[in-house]
């Protein structure tokens, strides 16, 4: 090997949320590492996260909730609509009693600042841009990373923190496993104060219909802006490398013709050039291979529609951190093992659920569209079906209190 190869202990590949915090949850156990992220600058990949306080405890522990609350919004109800008549089917606060049951708020946050807040709380020293990863080669007790730029770098552990659409979990697979859920989006951010037909401008809202919902949320350190998730089923059949196509503006209308106004409004409010489809990743039996393993959405990407993504990444970095600090610079294989015990099943129930909220939102008119709306109009969310999510606490609970919006 070349004497001139920079050596790590610890390479993490992508400084997204997942990657930062995990430097973040290493570095509290005195294990230094160092990210290599693609880009030349840290910018936003996507517009706003939701975080819940399943994640948010974590944060406090690692020291940053404190500077995030500061450019979040703490959402005020849970709120269920029909898409067409705009008349409330269920409704739960969202503020103190929140807090007070799962230890933090629920927060609207830009994920430009999040990002911003934790690469100020790892260190520029740590993050290493314009470092793009293309190949993995196994040499003995280490692991040889190609860079685009022709060079090298070698690492005794590497960790895939890469996102959905990761390069690392292709090399641990040995192909690209994305799959298409039928579902595609557009996405949005608006000032607040443009969205006039909208009531309860600071609750999570999801207006829901046969043929769509729009999920849209609070966020910014006074509540200044709304992001949206406009879905509907799309029949078109896109491939695995097709996560973003191009798109008509007028397109996003269709699926929400002659909804309320305060949808329509909120659709019409920005011009999107690009249509999201909302891709899967099938659960693995093993996320390591050798001395890499995955994080977060390259382990197992799910759909968005319980906001979940960044806050099972979040989670994710808490176990696997913990576990190799048990291991030292030996082989990690134990330490990978564990991580994957403690977060398989629960990844996976809330893979599960994820992908079963469409299918409960679109149900046709009807009598099954009826039931669902009375079981709105009777729940409690957080306690009846959500409690198992945002209540979960890594650093002690290694089980998981299985529920859906389904069941």
């Amino acid at each position: 090997m070349d004497q001139q190869t920079p050596h790590d202990d610890v390479v993490i590949i992508g400084a997204g949320i997942g990657g930062l915090t995990l430097a973040l949850a290493l570095r509290e156990r005195g294990i230094a590492a160092t990210i290599l992220e693609r880009t030349a600058e840290l910018r936003e990949v996507g517009a706003a996260v939701a975080l819940s306080a399943n994640a948010n405890n974590l944060f406090a522990r690692l020291g940053v909730l404190d500077a995030l609350e500061e450019v979040s919004w703490a959402q005020t109800d849970l709120v269920f609509r029909d898409g067409r008549s705009g008349a409330t089917l269920g409704r739960t606060p969202v503020g103190r009693g929140y807090r007070e049951r799962f230890g933090s708020d629920y927060l609207g946050v830009h994920r430009a600042d999040l990002q911003r807040i934790l690469s100020e709380a790892v260190g520029p020293d740590r993050i290493l841009l314009s470092h793009h990863v293309t190949g993995l080669h196994e040499d003995g007790d280490r692991v040889l990373l190609d860079l685009a730029d022709g060079t090298q770098r070698s690492a005794g552990i590497v960790v895939g923190a890469d996102g959905a659409r990761s390069m690392v979990r292709q090399w641990v697979v040995g192909h690209d496993d994305a799959i298409y859920s039928g579902h595609s989006g557009f996405r949005g951010i608006i000032p607040t104060e443009q969205l006039t037909e909208l009531p309860d401008p600071h609750a999570i809202q999801f207006w829901i219909g046969p043929t769509g919902h729009l999920l849209h949320y609070a966020m910014g350190g006074d509540g200044q802006d709304v992001n949206f998730l406009a879905v509907s089923r799309d029949p078109q059949e896109w491939t695995a490398d097709q996560w973003v196509v191009p798109a008509r503006d007028e397109d996003k209308f269709a699926p929400f013709a002659g909804w309320h106004p305060a949808v329509t409004q909120m659709l019409g409010a920005v011009e999107v050039t690009q249509r999201w489809a909302l891709m899967r990743r099938p659960p693995l039996a093993s996320w390591h291979r050798g001395r890499v393993v995955l994080l977060g959405d390259a382990a197992h990407a799910l759909v968005p529609h319980h906001g979940q993504g960044a806050n099972q990444a979040i989670e994710d970095t808490w176990a696997l951190a913990e576990e190799l600090a048990t291991v030292g610079s030996g082989d990690p294989t134990a330490a990978f093992e564990a991580f994957e015990g403690r977060r398989r099943m629960r990844t996976r129930a809330v893979q599960f659920a994820s992908a079963q909220v469409a299918e409960v939102l679109h149900l046709p008119d009807g009598p099954q569209a009826d039931a669902r709306n009375a079981a709105m109009a009777g729940a409690d969310w957080f306690e009846d079906r959500l409690a198992w999510i945002h209540g979960y606490d890594p650093t002690v609970d290694r089980g998981i209190r299985p529920g859906s919006l389904s069941r």
